[in-house]
């Protein structure tokens, strides 16, 4: 078969589903609408996830460890300390802030300067201002700095600040493997709705089909139409999911932006990127293509033209 016969069978076939689609108007927006909203769904929740990282991307920051140290431990192994814990690849900065300037900043601020004069002894004791590096900021690595300072001797007690960053980001993660499986069960849908949506029009046109095969067509050229039919019909539900995304994201940018003003912020929502929407509309057209060919392949076998 030369190339051009080749092009001019599968536009024949391509132009066909594409007319037969367009003479069912409502009928193939139904089945558009409900794999648009399968595909929505989960490219929905990543878009959610990502902006949510991206506006708390800064918190991670806020992520210090406080270091107590015991009441009797000299300033001079109190700066030996802060120097070996700068040490660790996994920590950016050390601050040790010293008892005496702790108890000077305490009596400026907290208005309990003239009580704090009847002490003989300062109570406070020095305290080393650990902060994570960027890569170390997770909660796993976070604790295994807990423990470690922890473990030692000098230490009285080591206090985690923004512990609910962690647990926030703990969520989005949890999000992220909901979405995942969300993602994966939706594409299911998507390849149960069109392998039903194509069984449908095979039995509809069951008497075309085994004239087709009584002339010597082969299943594969039966089989054609439809495989396009299931393409249109996963490439126009992302499109529409696209749509949807878009549309929603343009909707909530306006009081997201001054939910951040608020907060002092200039976040801004953001939408589906070049990348999203390759995945978005590539996931549509493979979802459509192969739940066409899973159907098509099964119930083609079993209609055979009559003698």
């Amino acid at each position: 078969m030369s190339l051009g016969s080749y092009t001019a069978r599968h536009t024949q076939a391509f132009l066909g589903a594409l007319g037969r689609l367009a003479r069912t108007p409502l009928a193939s927006f139904l089945t558009v609408l409900v794999v648009a909203l399968a595909l929505a769904l989960p490219m929905g929740l990543k878009v959610l996830v990502s902006n949510a990282r991206v506006a708390t991307g800064d918190f991670k920051d806020a992520v210090d460890i406080s270091v107590y140290l015991k009441t009797n431990v000299a300033l001079t192994k109190a700066r030996q300390l802060a120097a070996s814990a700068r040490e660790r690849p996994d920590v950016a900065n050390v601050t040790l802030i010293p008892a005496d300037e702790a108890l000077e900043e305490f009596r400026t601020y907290s208005g309990f300067g003239a009580a704090l004069e009847v002490l003989r002894e300062n109570p406070l004791p020095h305290v080393l201002h650990v902060h994570p590096t960027p890569g170390a900021s997770s909660a796993a690595a976070v604790e295994s700095l807990r423990r470690y300072f922890a473990a030692w001797p000098e230490v009285d007690l080591v206090q985690i600040d923004s512990e609910w960053v962690m647990r926030f980001n703990a969520i989005l993660d949890v999000l992220r493997k909901v979405l995942l499986l969300a993602a994966a069960l939706l594409g299911l849908g998507v390849l149960a709705v069109v392998g039903n949506t194509i069984r449908l029009e095979i039995l509809n046109r069951r008497a075309e089909i085994e004239v087709t095969k009584l002339v010597g067509g082969s299943n594969g050229f039966v089989r054609r139409p439809f495989l396009y039919t299931g393409l249109l019909y996963g490439l126009a539900g992302a499109v529409l999911a696209w749509g949807i995304i878009t549309a929603t994201v343009l909707v909530l940018a306006g009081p997201v932006s001054t939910l951040a003003q608020l907060y002092g912020s200039q976040y801004t929502l953001a939408g589906l990127d070049a990348r999203d929407s390759g995945i978005l509309l590539g996931s549509g057209a493979v979802l459509g293509w192969l739940g066409a060919w899973i159907s098509a392949s099964r119930h083609l076998r079993e209609i055979e033209p009559r003698a």
